[in-house]
């Protein structure tokens, strides 16, 4: 196969070579992975005027049909050869090589988000039935449905779901999925470092039997990005914070920025903390510490110190290694310039008082380091004996934690806002505090790591609930 394909726009349904080709850059240097051809603004714009037909090509599914479809794309697209550009396929194998080069990501994690995005492809009926509390697909697709209690009706809120797409984490394309088994279009811009995997999974499901009109495909620029957010019925975007102010308050919008995830401590446990030094690990490294919900905080009312060095005694053990190893789990950057950022800023918060860097002298050597060509910064566990430090709430896009100690009572007040939260707790009154909050999205109750994910559960807001909306309705028979 050759080594640098180009891949095309996809315009519900319609391949489109742009003459407008960016290069998908190896992290490494050398030669690029490949290219993909840009769109404009104005090329997204046309395509949203024809969303109604794809709406309808959709809607003229059942749901039970869409379930089949995205069981078979599961399997093609852990193990297919599925189509990339108009001369070349692509291997799971070539997949896997191609987005390690582009985004840093060691082949064993891109392997896991694989299974992950399997997963929810797999058991997307599981998860579209927890979105929608066992509502019976009829009342999906025929709008209206008496039940023993009541008559329901519920209709699509938008014709298509747009998605602006990160690289930091191939996984995330898995929140797409149940928007098609809803049948509902989706228009996505992939990410800069990940075009490939949100590709992959078009290909896969259109393999699957999926129309091909259900998928526009958009690599573009800023103008592009915003016109997607901008125009489409129902938006995910996923960015840093200045991004998801932009678009605070627009209810179309479901903004996917910075998690905040943390762990919670309760007085009743945190005596046996050993008992739970592998959640707590775990919670910050799995993924290599790029996902919003992995812990970047955790949150304790004594025994802070020891239970730092514990946790950097674990991290420390995840080291650069090459990108094909069997043992690669760190994750590396494009951009070498980023990861030397984040580790001056985190170098300038230290001189504050308050916070000390509980890594730095296990690992006996500079948190910034080059492997094979790239950027990495070791794993960092921080310990603030002052919960108003500025590394106290922090998150960076590597593996990093701030254990931070405080009494109980002051903690449910103080942990958000969080996209997770788990609670290590048995204490009634401590978890009623919690569930009571409104800055928590996601509770865990109990040693549960805060990536695991129930996909049975709303996550970031109800997406069924996003894409549909309820009417009120009454009916009386005219014969």
């Amino acid at each position: 196969m050759p080594t640098s394909p180009s891949i095309p726009a996809f315009r519900l349904g319609v391949l489109y070579d742009s003459l407008n080709q960016v290069a998908i850059d190896d992290c490494r240097g050398g030669e690029p992975v490949g290219t993909m051809g840009l769109v404009n603004a104005g090329v997204v714009r046309r395509d949203l005027r024809k969303i109604e037909e794809s709406f309808a090509c959709l809607q003229a599914l059942s749901i039970e049909e869409m379930i089949a479809i995205c069981g078979r794309a599961a399997e093609l697209f852990m193990d297919g050869d599925l189509f990339l550009t108009a001369s070349q396929s692509q291997t799971a194998a070539d997949y896997v090589r191609q987005l390690s080069a582009s985004s840093g990501l060691p082949h064993a994690l891109i392997r896991s988000n694989m299974e992950k995005i399997a997963f929810v492809l797999r058991e997307v009926r599981s998860v579209v039935n927890g979105l929608t509390r066992g509502l019976p697909f009829e009342a999906i697709e025929q709008g209206i449905l008496q039940t023993d209690a009541s008559l329901l009706s519920f209709y699509p809120a938008t014709t298509c779901l747009g998605a602006v797409l990160p690289s930091n984490s191939p996984g995330v394309n898995s929140l797409w999925v149940p928007a098609l088994a809803l049948r509902i279009p989706v228009m996505l811009k992939p990410g800069k470092q990940d075009p490939w995997t949100p590709w992959r999974m078009i290909q896969a499901l259109i393999a699957g039997g999926c129309p091909s009109e259900a998928f526009g495909y958009y690599p573009t620029d800023h103008e592009g990005s915003n016109v997607l957010a901008d125009s489409c019925g129902r938006v995910i975007l996923f960015g840093d914070a200045k991004t998801v102010a932009r678009h605070a308050g627009d209810p179309r919008v479901s903004c996917h920025g910075p998690g905040y995830s943390k762990i919670v401590m309760g007085e009743d446990c945190v005596d046996e903390w050993p008992r739970y030094v592998n959640v707590l690990a775990d919670s910050m490294l799995r993924n290599s510490g790029r996902s919003c919900v992995n812990a970047s905080t955790i949150v304790v009312p004594r025994h802070g110190a020891e239970i730092a060095k514990a946790i950097a005694e674990q991290a420390i053990k995840l080291v650069p290694r090459p990108l094909e190893a069997a043992d690669a789990g760190l994750a590396g950057f494009t951009n070498a310039a980023w990861a030397e950022a984040i580790d001056e800023l985190i170098e300038q918060a230290l001189e504050e008082p308050g916070a000390v860097d509980v890594s730095a002298a296990l690992r006996g050597g500079n948190r910034l380091v080059s492997c094979d060509g790239i950027s990495y910064l070791h794993p960092t566990v921080v310990h603030c004996a002052d919960s108003a430090h500025s590394l106290a709430k922090t998150e960076y896009m590597f593996p990093f934690c701030s254990v931070v100690q405080m009494p109980q009572a002051e903690m449910a007040a103080w942990v958000g806002p969080s996209l997770v939260v788990s609670a290590i707790t048995d204490d009634v009154g401590f978890r009623a505090e919690l569930l009571q909050s409104a800055h928590i999205d996601r509770l865990n109750l109990g040693p549960i790591p805060t990536p695991k994910v129930a996909w049975d559960q709303p996550h970031e807001g109800n997406l069924f609930e996003f894409l549909y909306a309820r009417r009120a309705i009454q009916e009386q028979r005219c014969g």
